[in-house]
């Protein structure tokens, strides 16, 4: 599942080639890519067409695309969505689900996507922030994320550290594979309770989280086969920089003990056993 750095990478990389930019046409070529616009495929295309798409942002996982009318566009990636930037003449791709053709007859915009878990529908509210995506905490990397009142609701809320870190109504954008580098370089066991944590300690995690998507910003993402890729197609690197993620077995980068894996949530965390000792 893209988690905050492949979304950004994707928004990014959306920004110089759609902004300013007026939709033309928009064909829905599977109704499930919009099975969350309510009123279906013909209103989805009727309501974006002659719109000019005036930003590309950001909250968490999610993507919006604000419109000169004041409604807009709000896309998942899901398991395998892309958002691929295609000259008009380019072949359909098989698992071409929605294409935005724009007026000037240039470069299109295409959502594929091979599993369909993710999905594109357009907000009508006028609002700053669309309303089917406020409840999600603002993300780490957002200057207004406050680091305080992150740290006296997460102190609060009796669970496991690494579950919290996934609760995006706390904070955002953090997957599996970016909770497990950031408590590894934070020296924390996933399943610390929260409320344990002293308030240094919160920082601490919280820096290494930053630095940990950060970095993936930086390499463009994490991809583990052609299912993600940015708008040009291209995977991002940052597996190659992996400390614990998908390492079991392999020798800790810090203290050589071999990574181990535990069942998490119908998934897999990976740590390692000296430098993140199970709590007692």
């Amino acid at each position: 599942m893209p988690e905050l750095p492949e979304v950004e990478t994707v928004r990014t990389g959306l920004t110089p080639w759609v902004v300013g930019r007026r939709l033309h046409t928009v064909e829905v070529r599977h109704p499930r890519a919009i099975r969350r616009h309510v009123p279906g495929a013909t209103h989805f295309a009727d309501v974006l067409a002659g719109r000019e798409i005036t930003d590309v942002c950001r909250r968490g996982k999610y993507l919006w695309l604000p419109l000169d009318s004041g409604d807009a566009i709000i896309g998942h990636l899901g398991m395998s969505g892309q958002l691929l930037i295609q000259p008009p003449e380019t072949p359909d791709e098989t698992h071409l689900r929605v294409r935005f053709g724009f007026d000037d007859d240039g470069p299109e915009l295409r959502f594929i996507d091979q599993r369909t878990f993710g999905g594109l529908s357009v907000s009508t509210g006028g609002a700053e922030l669309p309303a089917e995506i406020a409840h999600i905490a603002r993300d780490p990397m957002d200057p207004l994320f406050d680091d305080l009142d992150f740290a006296e609701r997460l102190r609060r809320k009796h669970t496991e550290i690494k579950r919290a870190l996934l609760d995006q109504s706390l904070i955002s954008g953090v997957g599996n594979i970016y909770a497990d580098e950031a408590l590894w370089r934070a020296k924390l066991h996933g399943t610390r309770a929260t409320d344990a944590l002293t308030k240094p300690a919160v920082a601490r995690l919280l820096g290494h989280v930053r630095d940990v998507l950060g970095a993936a910003i930086r390499e463009g993402g994490t991809s583990f086969d052609a299912l993600y890729v940015n708008v040009n197609g291209e995977s991002g690197y940052f597996d190659r920089a992996l400390n614990v993620y998908g390492q079991e077995g392999l020798p800790c980068a810090r203290c050589g003990t071999p990574i181990r894996r535990e069942s998490f949530m119908n998934r897999s965390s990976f740590s390692c056993p000296r430098c993140q000792p199970k709590p007692r």
